[in-house]
């Protein structure tokens, strides 16, 4: 395998260097959540209009219709720069795609474009409190009326909600149906009279993602993906796509968090020497410059399949797997190398700089958003290997 870019990529990359050194915003981002959520809106926008977002997407929708490197280029570039994630990261990632994919002319030509200037933010409602894992378990139901379905129901961990003008909504449709077939796939408009988005804390502090409540919520035929009942099948496309080449951002954030770690343990003494002379911990951290840069070639393992013509397909389970283990794993190596200081949450005296206690609260969450580990397990056993069901 040639692991090499091509002259025109590396061009590519170039220019993108040079638009980020001129336009990345000089200010820091804000602590507050809100003022946070709203500063990456004007940065999404100044992206948009520097023609940087939907990077991959067919230019007639308002993209690029840059190759599958580049778009890998671009996330690269993106971390390294450490520039500040857009703010309509769910309609960029996956709800575009997915309605490229599945959705009609119309439903194209109405969301795609005020996605990628972030007029209109996107949710996810897909888990609910009884159907996380276990997905295709949900009770949230839609009842066809006239024009329109009627949802009444409840989704819970829907990130971004506070903020969203629309979600991507699964409902059952048909509850005599088995569950996995009487799923459908709606557009649903967040203010929409029923609605109720009530934030939740997390452990971090943040409340990035909120429980829903839809009641009585009155969802026009016409914001239906696909056919009805056919739901499930768009929601493995959606999944897919959450599951996919975001993973090199991933990896570059994860390698920066490891030269932070390995630049601490060489200036940090502990027990007569710095921590770098530390047997164990020396052994740990390459044990962690390993695991990074197998990630690495396990993802572009996966671009050259789909270079290749291949589609995205259930081995996005491997990478989202990996990932996560990984990040969590690192992060408690983190935790380690700061001994007892690690109790300190930052802004704290003594705490160490930099938001290590931070990233180790929020790795938790990897291991079990877009599919816990277990699943990931399963998917890959029996749709990867082709091993039987337990």
């Amino acid at each position: 395998m040639d692991l090499r870019f091509s002259p025109e990529d590396e061009q590519y990359r170039l220019k993108l260097r040079t638009w980020l050194e001129a336009n990345m915003p000089t200010e820091a981002a804000p602590s507050d959540q809100d003022a946070d959520f709203a500063f990456r809106r004007a940065w999404q926008r100044k992206l948009y209009d520097g023609g940087w977002v939907g990077i991959n997407w067919p230019k007639e929708y308002g993209g690029q219709g840059a190759t599958l490197l580049q778009q890998a280029i671009y996330a690269q570039e993106m971390t390294h720069a450490r520039a500040p994630q857009p703010a309509n990261g769910l309609g960029i990632g996956i709800v575009g795609p997915t309605l490229m994919e599945h959705g009609s002319e119309t439903q194209k030509q109405r969301f795609i474009p005020k996605i990628l200037n972030a007029d209109e933010i996107w949710c996810q409602g897909f888990s609910e409190p009884n159907s996380g894992s276990d997905l295709a378990s949900l009770q949230t139901k839609a009842v066809l009326d006239g024009d329109d379905f009627v949802v009444n129901g409840q989704k819970i961990w829907t990130s971004l909600g506070q903020y969203a003008d629309w979600c991507i909504l699964l409902v059952r449709t048909d509850t005599d149906a088995p569950k996995h077939r009487g799923i459908s796939y709606l557009l649903v408009d967040m203010h929409s009279p029923g609605v109720t988005v009530r934030p939740l804390k997390q452990i971090t502090g943040n409340s990035e993602f909120n429980e829903t409540f839809f009641d009585n919520v009155r969802v026009p035929k016409q914001n239906l993906i696909g056919e009805m009942n056919e739901g499930w099948r768009i929601a493995m496309t959606t999944l897919t796509y959450e599951r996919g080449i975001s993973s090199l951002a991933t990896q570059v954030r994860i390698k920066q968090q490891l030269d932070g770690m390995i630049g601490y343990a060489g200036k940090t003494r502990r027990n007569g020497g710095t921590l770098s002379e530390d047997p164990v911990l020396r052994q740990d951290l390459a044990q962690a410059h390993i695991r990074v840069e197998v990630m690495l070639l396990n993802l572009y393992r996966g671009i050259t399949s789909r270079l290749r013509g291949q589609p995205p397909g259930p081995e996005a389970s491997l990478d989202k797997l990996y990932w996560s283990e990984l990040d969590k794993w690192m992060q408690e190596l983190g935790m380690s190398l700061q001994g007892p200081y690690s109790q300190l949450m930052e802004g704290s005296e003594h705490a160490v700089k930099g938001n290590w206690q931070y990233n180790f609260l929020r790795s938790r969450a990897g291991t079990i958003y877009s599919g816990t580990s277990e699943i990931q397990k399963n998917i890959i056993g029996e749709r990867v290997l082709g091993l039987p069901k337990g």
